[in-house]
């Protein structure tokens, strides 16, 4: 009889064994079995099959991070703690077990005796950290051990030196999760812990943690993978995979990851199924992730810039009946208004991972948009999604908050509506309605702001105050200049208003029903607000009166006054009054009368000295 061999799964010498009596079709069939089992088990996910074991094998998106720790460990300059931190998937954990790896490399002969930048990954320690069955690297999940009495096994452990490699690394994930008490009962061993031993931690919530454990750690900010690099990496996947892939299928999954290569991952194992071993294309792609054309969201976004609501809702129908998720629709219109209003505002830039045609569209879109229209579509864009999520019909929200866009983007900027309503024209659309759209949108209702009389004006900012709305019979009056408002609250007998308008205020700018002035620190703050209602009782139309920071002209009573010293000034050098004043010492010019004043009033009131 021959010996089994221990190193084997089989007998050495299988026809000694002594098979008599047995079910022939057991033993035929349990060996297909088991290898079925061993192909259905062996299967492991992208995201894990292309996980980096170094920084040189794939890992991508965070050259900073690796160019700092390659200096760090040149230098010899290692910190005894490190934090990372940033969103899911950017390869958090992954640094984690590069570093541990780094740390306790010994070289493919077993020489080395200094932490390297480049493990091997061949040596004992390396194997064993990546297999996670290292006995001196541990890695302790804070999301479900919180408590103090897990960080006390650590602290205690921390003493005694590593039995199988160079350092003792603990690796805590979610570290913001621990409690209170656990992060206290960590400071001091995070502070001065022992030489042999090393800390690292991860976390996606870095506000979470506490600043004293911050200041004891090396931190690192991983950024989110750029949309080409990540398209780019899912390239090598699929050819790694030898599974065709079209590159605007690959650049809508890097899109949808936001960044995070294991979700891009993630995503690419799914287009794999969803393809069934032929060519992932683009169509087939948006129809797993439910995602609207984008063509048709370009398309979806002019029709309601340019209001055609029947066209917009129509086309909304229709991608919904085609399978898209509206929020997926309100999602993607928000983030079009946002790339037409980057490219307006920097002047031709496009969008990550836009087509040619794509920035093509958006140009001329941007071309066309204000930037007052983009950003109160922006703002309807954002109460729609938070609408949409709530809302016992998700299309239907969808439908009203188009409609609301629609109507919204004929509005024009707030400045014009100002204009117009100061001079009592109508109030024109920013743009033509096209499309299938039915009726006009109502005209806005009269503005009201803040300034009116009793409600205090800001200073710092320009403020407006805007009459309400007169009758039209009214009889109209039309004032030429600031003297003449004056002038018209004289006759009226405001004699108290007269006095602030003369004393203390600086007019700045006057136009037909438009004052901007300046108030003086010694003005009541309702100023604007009454003269913007006597002006509009008196004349029969709205004025607009706002307060501005300008400085503005000198106030009527320093007019006044500067004209009288003038002549104060001139009339001292007649060579008359230069003698009286001799004659009479201490005598003083107090007013100066017209020469036209004189002859009618018979004598010179103002002319006396004293």
């Amino acid at each position: 009889m021959a010996k089994k061999d221990k190193g084997s799964d089989a007998p050495a010498d299988e026809p000694s064994l002594d098979l008599k009596g047995a079910p022939k079709h057991i033993v035929v069939g349990a060996p297909k079995l088991e290898s079925q089992s061993k192909i259905h088990t062996a299967y492991r996910v992208l995201a894990r099959k292309y996980r980096p074991l170094t920084f040189e094998d794939g890992f991508i998106g965070q050259q900073a991070m690796k160019r700092t720790l390659e200096n760090a460990f040149a230098a010899g300059r290692i910190a005894h703690a490190f934090m990372l931190t940033g969103v899911r998937g950017v390869g958090k954990t992954t640094t984690a077990r590069i570093i541990a790896k780094a740390l306790n490399c010994v070289g493919p002969d077993g020489k080395r005796t200094e932490p390297t930048v480049k493990p091997c990954g061949a040596c004992e320690p390396c194997r064993s950290i990546t297999e996670s069955r290292c006995v001196d690297v541990f890695e302790m999940d804070a999301a479900s051990r919180t408590g103090i009495d897990d960080i006390r096994e650590i602290v205690e452990g921390v003493r005694y030196a590593p039995a199988d490699v160079r350092f003792k690394v603990y690796i805590i994930d979610e570290v913001h999760m621990l409690s209170k008490q656990a992060f206290n009962g960590l400071l001091k061993t995070l502070e001065e812990p022992p030489p042999h031993v090393k800390f690292i931690f991860a976390t996606t919530e870095i506000r979470k943690v506490p600043i004293t454990v911050l200041s004891r750690c090396q931190r690192f900010d991983l950024k989110r993978v750029p949309v080409e690099e990540l398209a780019a990496h899912l390239a090598f996947v699929c050819k790694s995979e030898e599974q065709p892939a079209n590159d605007a299928a690959l650049a809508l999954i890097a899109r949808a990851a936001e960044g995070s290569a294991r979700d891009a991952l993630s995503l690419l194992d799914q287009a794999f199924a969803h393809a069934g071993g032929a060519t992932i294309e683009e169509e087939a792609v948006r129809s797993m992730l439910g995602l609207a054309d984008r063509g048709r969201g370009l398309e979806l976004f002019a029709m309601l810039m340019r209001g055609a609501i029947g066209d917009a809702l129509g086309e909304f129908r229709a991608q919904y009946d085609s399978g898209a998720d509206p929020l997926a629709v309100l999602q993607d219109l928000a983030q079009i208004c946002h790339e037409v209003t980057r490219t307006k505002v920097v002047g031709g830039a496009s969008a990550a991972g836009a087509t040619a045609e794509e920035a093509k569209r958006l140009a001329a879109l941007a071309e066309k948009l204000t930037v007052p229209q983009l950003a109160r579509t922006w703002q309807l864009m954002l109460k729609a999604l938070a609408e949409v999520q709530t809302a016992p019909d998700a299309a239907a929200a969808t439908e009203m908050a188009l409609i609301r866009v629609a109507y919204a983007a004929e509005l024009p900027p707030t400045d014009q509506l100002v204009k117009s309503a100061g001079s009592g024209a109508p109030v024109p659309s920013s743009s033509a309605r096209g499309g299938s759209s039915s009726a006009p949108p109502p005209s806005p209702p009269p503005l009201r702001m803040s300034g009116q009389s009793g409600t205090a004006t800001a200073r710092s900012e320009p403020t407006m105050s805007v009459a309400p709305p007169v009758a039209q019979s009214a009889p109209r009056v039309i004032l030429q200049s600031f003297a003449d408002v004056i002038a018209l609250a004289r006759e009226n007998r405001e004699v108290r208003l007269v006095y602030a308008l003369e004393h203390w205020v600086h007019l700045v700018r006057f136009e037909r029903a438009r004052i901007e002035l300046r108030l003086d620190p010694a003005s009541p703050p309702a100023l604007p607000g009454e003269l913007s209602d006597k002006l509009a009782k008196w004349t029969g139309e709205r004025w607009v009166v706002s307060v501005s920071s300008a400085p503005g002209e000198a106030t009527i009573a320093q007019q006044q006054e500067a004209h009288d010293q003038a002549r104060r000034a001139s009339a001292a050098q007649d060579p008359l009054l230069k003698a009286a004043m001799a004659a009479f010492p201490g005598a003083k010019i107090v007013a100066v009368r017209d020469r036209d004043a004189f002859d009618v009033e018979g004598g010179v009131d103002g002319g006396e000295a004293s």
